[in-house]
């Protein structure tokens, strides 16, 4: 009995910053931040807005296009490490506003590979007999851990959450394999130190910049490029699919550029990689489920289709999920 992707949703804060937004008050410009990284747009919250919020909103569109309700679940799953609290998870969060009780929630920290290493939890949870019915949810909101000083990293940032429905199945459609890494000794490249403030784009409070997300661009693109294309030629050898024949490349939307990068490694035409970073900016670990959710909407996925997500992020981590849809 394996794990099947039966529903997907989405949801954003309400305030769109486009690259000429920055432009105001930051020394950046539109034709700089699309050429280095392909993003135009991103959605940040606000003050008094809740990532939790949006992320219950993200969920309830899943919930209702499976036709079930927050009571039928086995489990909710949550990749994120943007929970406004240390304790509880931010799944109990979800739990809670979704109106469910009484089932397991927690959280999966892996960063931007968030949903991808959820994903793979669910699915294991599933074929062990643990659960049958399942929300595993991806939100993050990075734009809350950047120094607005520094163009270099506060460009890339917009938040979101994004949400799918599995439900235990048998037959060959679903997740017919997952293959999840890290590498600790990589933390450097990219990390957030932990202050307990979380500075929105309008608020008064600000991070301090020691404890703003650190990056170190050039060493990531190189280990993001290699590691997400060697874990999706090992998970898809693992399920005996030719990469050739995946239909659809749903990554993380972390940079143009390193996505085009992994599809041109793998030997996939541009045609069969999905790309709407122009449009939300690196959402971490919101970024698949959002853009999964999108490339259903848009036709892009049709039943029977070979799908691979792949992501990388702070950790090192990194993994691969291959989907039948």
């Amino acid at each position: 009995m394996g794990s099947r992707i039966v529903a997907t949703g989405r949801a954003l804060p309400r305030t769109a910053v486009s690259n000429q937004d920055l432009e105001r008050f930051m020394d950046t410009s539109d034709e700089w931040i699309r050429t280095r990284t392909g993003i135009g747009c991103r959605y940040t919250l606000r003050s008094g807005e809740s990532l939790a919020e949006i992320a219950t909103q993200a969920s309830r569109s899943a919930l209702e296009r499976a036709g079930m309700k927050a009571g039928d679940l086995d489990a909710i799953i949550v990749g994120t490490v943007s929970s406004e609290y240390t304790f509880p998870s931010f799944a109990c969060q979800i739990q809670t506003q979704l109106g469910a009780d009484f089932i397991p929630a927690f959280d999966v920290a892996a960063a931007c590979s968030g949903f991808v290493y959820a994903l793979s939890v669910a699915d294991s949870s599933m074929r062990a007999g643990d659960f049958r019915r399942v929300l595993v949810v991806g939100a993050d909101a990075l734009s809350t851990f950047v120094d607005w000083t520094d163009r270099r990293t506060a460009v890339l940032f917009g938040d979101g959450a994004g949400a799918a429905v599995l439900v235990s199945e048998p037959g060959n459609r679903g997740v017919l394999g997952s293959l999840l890494r890290a590498s600790g000794k990589h933390w450097d490249l990219l990390s957030c130190r932990a202050p307990g403030v979380r500075g929105t784009l309008d608020s008064e409070v600000r991070r301090d910049a020691d404890d703003a997300i650190k990056m170190k661009g050039p060493e990531l693109f190189k280990i993001a490029v290699k590691s997400m294309e060697e874990v999706s030629r090992q998970v898809a050898e693992r399920a005996g699919v030719k990469i050739e024949d995946v239909n659809l490349v749903v990554g993380h939307q972390a940079n143009r550029r390193i996505i085009s990068a992994v599809a041109e490694r793998l030997g996939l035409p541009q045609e069969k990689v999905f790309i709407n970073i122009d449009r939300y900016g690196n959402t971490s670990a919101a970024s698949v489920p959002i853009a999964l959710d999108e490339a259903v909407e848009q036709g892009r996925i049709r039943e029977g289709d070979l799908v691979m997500l792949n992501a990388c992020g702070g950790g090192l981590t990194w993994g691969a999920n291959l989907l039948r849809w």
